[in-house]
């Protein structure tokens, strides 16, 4: 095969190139992945050198899933599109509730359960794929991309509003500044340099942040050259079947998440996943779980910030994300390379991070233009999965008095909106008959 015949998802590119597209594939994603360790290390009152070393487990089982989702495994796993692993937010609340009750040794022992739901349940799922068209993913793609904004907007303001920094001048006028120059990048910049446009404002921001005393080095001097906690580090697993049945609905959500960013990345790259495809892709979701069960981590979920770098770069390649993988299993075995990172300020992030966030909502509008809206009642099921999907994200503790359970269902954005999304296009585009159209709909 000649290289002109290579799909643009398969070709390689120059050394060099593939060390700062991959390097910047880790940048945006860096900070919603290590958010889930400290987040549950946090709530768990667990010491910081602890922390440290979910951070680190965390980091290689990302590494280890991106690099399958890129490279694959024969007819087994990995989807073989541009897709970044990271840790699903959707675990925290179930992680932190099966510790309070049960211990640690259990959530680890339903992570690994549940990892093992995933893989025999992937190829399954992976056939509904004929009920995710435009309208569903569109609308579950715009969801994301808008619920995301959340945490975006704090790292640029902080996250607690009782702080005395919060929402200081200087680091919003810091973000700003990051942001104008991946604009100004996007529109002078030609080829190489216009793809790496958010590395080199990331960049320039981090030697901006020094002098204002917002990068701190400490992290840096006092982690490790290596350190990886070993397998089952808090003690033998064990399996409450409650523990098992939160950490499974889990599983549901991660696979339905994932479906719709491997979906839109297909989309992007000109290569649509098919239904093994997307079965390979999810089963790396179940392997992440079990990995993780083992490695002291986390379940991983495509990152739909990277799916909004690959629409912002045009760079379609897999094996720039293959080299993500590497970055990412190199910073969980050498604590030093991590803390480098992470002494990058959120600020900075966010000034790239809501851009990429936006995109994902942009890809999902830009599938929903592809539906027909004429005669059917598909605006009305964009609008209930959308209004009531994003509840959440603007009253997150909206469902605190309801079970643990439905806690876990109804807690995150992404999940009503893909149930709603998914059920609502079942309702009014394949069961029974096709309804009236919508009574709203314009003239």
């Amino acid at each position: 095969m000649t290289e002109s015949a290579v799909h643009p998802v398969d070709q390689g590119l120059p050394a060099g190139r593939l060390a700062l597209l991959g390097l910047q594939h880790m940048s945006i994603m860096y900070a919603g992945s290590v958010a889930v360790p400290l987040i549950v290390g946090s709530a768990l009152k667990l010491d910081p050198a602890t922390i440290g070393l979910l951070v680190n487990a965390d980091l290689l089982v990302a590494g280890v899933a991106t690099l399958i989702q890129a490279i694959g495994i024969g007819k087994l796993l990995g989807i073989r599109l541009p897709v970044v692993a990271g840790a699903t937010f959707t675990v925290v609340n179930p992680m932190i509730l099966i510790a309070s009750q049960y211990g640690l040794t259990a959530v680890y022992g339903a992570m690994i359960a549940s990892g093992v739901f995933g893989l025999l349940i992937a190829r399954p799922f992976a056939k509904l794929i004929r009920f995710f068209p435009p309208l569903v993913t569109g609308t579950l793609l715009l969801v994301i991309g808008v619920s995301l904004l959340g945490p975006g907007a704090a790292m640029i303001a902080g996250h607690d509003p009782a702080s005395p920094d919060y929402a200081a001048p200087s680091h919003i006028g810091l973000a700003f500044g990051v942001l104008a120059l991946l604009v100004l990048f996007t529109r002078v910049l030609r080829g190489f340099a216009n793809q790496v446009g958010p590395l080199l404002a990331l960049a320039i921001g981090l030697v901006v942040a020094i002098p204002m005393g917002l990068v701190h080095w400490d992290g840096l001097r006092a982690a490790g050259w290596f350190g990886l906690a070993s397998p089952f580090h808090f003690g033998a697993p064990t399996f409450p079947v409650a523990a098992i049945l939160s950490m499974c609905v889990v599983m549901l959500v991660t696979f339905t998440e994932s479906t719709a960013d491997m979906i839109a990345v297909g989309e992007i790259t000109g290569r649509p996943p098919t239904d093994a495809d997307l079965a390979r892709g999810l089963a790396t979701d179940g392997v992440s779980a079990v990995l993780g069960g083992v490695m002291n981590s986390f379940p991983d979920t495509a990152f739909a910030q990277n799916v909004g770098l690959v629409r912002m770069t045009g760079v379609r390649s897999r094996w720039v994300v293959a080299v993500t993988g590497g970055i990412l299993v190199l910073m969980g075995l050498v604590p030093k390379v991590g803390a480098f990172i992470a002494a990058i300020p959120e600020p900075v992030i966010g000034g790239v991070a809501v851009v990429m966030f936006a995109m994902v909502a942009a890809v999902g509008a830009q599938n929903l233009r592809t539906v027909e809206f004429s005669g059917n009642h598909n605006t009305f099921v964009v609008a209930v999965a959308l209004g009531v999907g994003l509840l959440p994200a603007f009253a997150p503790d909206i469902f605190k008095h309801f079970p643990a359970w439905l806690q876990t269902i109804c807690g995150s954005s992404i999940t009503v909106a893909a149930v709603l999304a998914f059920a609502l296009n079942l309702l009014f585009n394949h069961l029974g008959r096709r309804s009236e159209p919508d009574l709203l709909e314009a003239p």
